[in-house]
Parts: C-alpha cells; sequence; structure tokens
C-alpha cells in the first residue's frame, strides 16, 4: 500500500459524477477551496479494450495543476480491477472503489452499490485487498448503506480490515428507480466513525457552505463531499456565490487551456447548471437553454454569455477584459426590461436533451 493516504486533504472533496467530472471542472473548483477531486467512475473493461476511451479519460489526467486526483473504477472481478487500475495509477494520487452507484446499469451488472449484499461481502474485500496490495498509491472505497442499515459498520470494519485507507458513506440506500429516497441519514455516518481507524468522508445533504459546516459537526467526518451542489456552485467551498456568467466564462477558459479534455456536451451541461443557478427561473431562461444547444464550439457559448445573457439580465455586454458584478435587487427592473425587449426574437424553446453517457 502507498504511503500518500497521510498527505491527502480530505476535508473538502468534489465527488464522482458521470460525464461531469472532467479535468476542466476539476481545475475550477480547485480554485476555490476543494482540496481533492475524483474522476467520474471509469469502468475497467473499457480502460483495458477501448484504446480511445483510456486516452480521452487519462488525457490531461495529473498533468500541470490536476493534483491531487482520485481515479474512481466500478468491477465486480478483483484481477481485472487491477489490471485497470495498474493501466492509470501512474496518472492518480489515489484510486476509488465505487460500490455506490445506484443506476440499473449497474444494477444489471453486477457493481457498485450492488455489491453490498452480505453475499458479496467476500468479493468486496477481495477487490480492495487485491488493490491495497497491488497498487503504489491509497486505496479507498465509496459506499451507500447496507440495505440492512445496522450491518453497515460491519462491512466498513472488513473493508479497513482489506486494505482502505479512508471510507466515503453517502448515507442513503441504493435504488434504481429512485437515486434519492428522503435526505441522508448523516447520524449512520457518526456510527462509522466510531467503527473505524481511518478517515471517515460524508457525502450528502450539502446545498450551501453552512451545510458543509454542519455535516462535519454533526457526523465527526474527516471530511465532505460534494456532487451536485459544486455543479451549481463550483465555488461552494470558498463560501462564494459567484456571478453566473464570470463562472462561466472561467471554465470555458479552463476549457481552452485543456483542449479535448471534455465534450461539448459536458460544457454545455456545466454552464446550464452554472446559469441555471441564479437565474433558472427567469422568463428568458428556456431560449437560453435552446441556444445553448445549438453552440458549436466554447467561442460560441462565449458569446452568447458575453451578449445574450447579459442583455436578458440587463446589463452591458461583456468584452474579454471585463469583468461581471452579481445582479442585485436594484437591477430587477433594468434586468426585466432587458428580458421584455427581446422577447420577440422568436427564438426556438425546443432544447436538445444532452446525453449524461459517453
Amino acid at each position: 500500500m502507498g504511503e500518500g493516504k497521510l498527505s491527502l486533504d480530505l476535508s473538502t472533496i468534489a465527488a464522482p459524477m458521470v460525464n461531469q467530472s472532467d479535468l476542466p471542472f476539476r481545475t475550477l473548483v480547485r480554485r476555490y477551496n476543494t482540496s481533492l477531486v475524483y474522476t467520474q467512475m471509469l469502468v475497467p473493461e473499457r480502460l483495458l479494450s477501448d484504446q480511445d476511451y483510456l486516452e480521452f479519460h487519462t488525457r490531461g489526467l495529473h498533468d500541470g495543476l490536476d493534483t491531487p486526483v482520485v481515479v474512481q473504477l466500478c468491477g465486480n472481478d478483483p484481477d481485472i480491477v487491477v489490471k485497470a487500475a495498474r493501466t492509470v495509477v501512474d496518472r492518480a494520487d489515489a484510486i476509488d472503489l465505487n460500490l455506490g452507484c445506484p443506476q440499473e446499469a449497474a444494477r444489471e451488472a453486477h457493481y457498485g452499490g450492488y455489491l453490498l449484499d452480505k453475499k458479496d461481502w467476500p468479493l468486496v474485500e477481495s477487490m480492495v485487498s487485491a488493490l491495497s496490495h497491488s497498487l503504489p498509491v491509497p486505496v479507498s472505497a465509496k459506499l451507500r448503506l447496507c440495505q440492512n442499515t445496522p450491518s453497515t459498520p460491519e462491512l466498513v470494519a472488513r473493508l479497513e480490515a482489506a486494505g482502505a485507507s479512508w471510507l466515503t458513506l453517502h448515507a442513503r440506500h441504493v435504488s434504481s428507480r429512485r437515486r434519492r429516497q428522503g435526505p441522508a441519514d448523516l447520524s449512520q455516518v457518526r456510527v462509522l466513525k466510531e467503527h473505524v481507524r481511518i478517515p471517515v468522508v460524508s457525502n450528502g445533504n450539502v446545498r450551501t457552505w453552512g451545510d458543509v459546516q454542519r455535516n462535519r459537526e454533526d457526523t465527526g467526518a474527516d471530511g465532505v463531499m460534494v456532487g451536485e451542489a459544486l455543479l451549481t456552485n463550483p465555488c461552494l467551498f470558498a463560501d462564494i456565490t459567484p456571478d453566473s456568467v464570470k463562472i462561466s466564462l472561467e471554465y470555458l477558459d479552463i476549457c481552452r487551456e485543456y483542449p479535448q479534455t471534455t465534450t461539448l456536451q459536458t460544457i454545455q451541461t456545466h454552464i446550464r447548471h452554472f446559469v441555471d443557478h441564479q437565474c433558472g427561473r427567469r422568463p428568458w431562461f428556456n431560449k437560453f437553454r435552446a441556444m445553448l444547444g445549438r453552440c458549436a464550439s466554447v467561442d460560441e457559448i462565449a458569446t452568447l454569455l458575453r451578449v445574450k445573457v447579459q442583455r436578458w439580465r440587463g446589463l452591458l455586454p461583456l468584452g474579454e477584459e471585463d469583468d461581471c458584478e452579481t445582479v442585485g435587487s436594484e437591477d430587477e427592473s433594468q434586468y426585466e426590461q432587458g428580458t421584455s425587449c427581446r422577447e420577440s426574437e422568436g427564438l426556438d424553446t425546443t432544447f436538445d436533451g444532452m446525453s449524461l453517457l459517453r
């Protein structure tokens, strides 16, 4: 097992998210007090058999500012998972085993959160053990609650014994039909902390910086992992609410700096989330989504933000050198006026849905 586990700062972590944990986004959240980032979940069989898949997901990985980074893998075969980990381990600060994915694909292929039944514990232990004894970096696991909730601490203790360096608990049960069934039960994070000596990270119930602080206080966790709330506010860990246009343009600049490390669809999805955070209920938002979906390049998206979105907000268009201030209540009348002036443009409001799978 690698010695790097103690050097990793687990305090504020960006979760692994399908087609949203791209290198530009990882770089962006690091600028705003995110201490550790994960790649999206990678499929071992594809890393081993699909050269394009391997090259795309390792392009720029761990280069320049993209460190520290945890590469997350799924799977149910220790040999294959270890072989796949070896293809990326020289670009990773740690390897994480996904034991929490609730998607239907995970149920059908028998990985992720569908390995939490007691009959599969020996398999899970063998994967963690094989990884931890084969790799020069720390190995962790991200899991959900077992269906029999009181058995979760027993599983976690066994993962610790198998060689896990830390564990992350998303304190909900697995459901392929509903990703969330009520709030996460953060009391279970504190229970785990009392059963293991290794660090425990809490995942769930965070929308604001205040939630992060309460999560730590209530659970005693060594860190807090956040997913979807960072998609709308990548500055959450810095306790900042950024201007939607400004943060979008900052992300686009990073995309230019690291070309071919993400897809146009992923870029569009990030921009939609950023703008939705402050403007999702504005009358022009559907028009924005439609136009965003038709953009064919980063530059076209930037022009849409600098010109159209600014005008819809009742603000002057931005030049390359301009910053953008957050629209306050005093701007509301101008904002609405800017919107109504463009109602007659007759824009198509049909939004082409963007695939979350590559």
